[in-house]
């Protein structure tokens, strides 16, 4: 008769266990497409294709922008790059993605920054045609703007 006690005691243990799990697992949010890339003009600090690597957990969002057309043009280190990107919203007004996260890059290695966070509601439909990114390196502040809408299409988060 013991033995089956400490069966049934071990089973409602999992169980409790098991569903306990359930209640704190985090819900499965995701934003969609979750990789973009877009056409940038940074002015004299040239241009090309980039791509933004965008991620999401409930209302925290980040983007990361990483670029072989825009390189860096001295030796930076490692977060010294303050940037800010702004997103336009499909429902009215931008989304600001901000950071100093970077790593570090040799002259002429491609730019990287992020991932910059932000805030997001589920719905928004964000797009960088319309917004910049802006990166201030050493006091030096670089716009740079997409030249069309970003391919396969804006980022839409649950």
């Amino acid at each position: 008769m013991r033995g089956k006690r400490t069966g049934t005691g071990v089973a409602v243990a999992v169980g409790a266990l098991a569903l306990t799990g359930l209640a704190l697992a985090p819900t499965a949010v995701a934003v969609t497409p979750d990789t973009a890339t877009i056409t940038a003009d940074c002015g004299t600090f040239g241009g090309g294709e980039a791509t933004l690597t965008a991620t999401q957990d409930g209302t925290a969002a980040t983007v990361t922008v990483t670029s072989s057309a825009i390189t860096a043009p001295i030796a930076l280190g490692q977060d010294s790059i303050s940037s800010t990107l702004t997103l336009v919203n499909a429902a009215g007004g931008t989304t600001a993605f901000t950071g100093t996260k970077n790593p570090a890059m040799a002259a002429g290695d491609p730019v990287t920054v992020g991932p910059l966070d932000g805030t997001v509601a589920s719905g928004d439909t964000l797009e960088a045609y319309g917004g910049s990114l802006q990166m201030t390196v050493f006091g030096i502040t670089i716009t740079c703007t997409a030249t069309g809408a970003q391919s396969p299409g804006p980022f839409v988060f649950d």
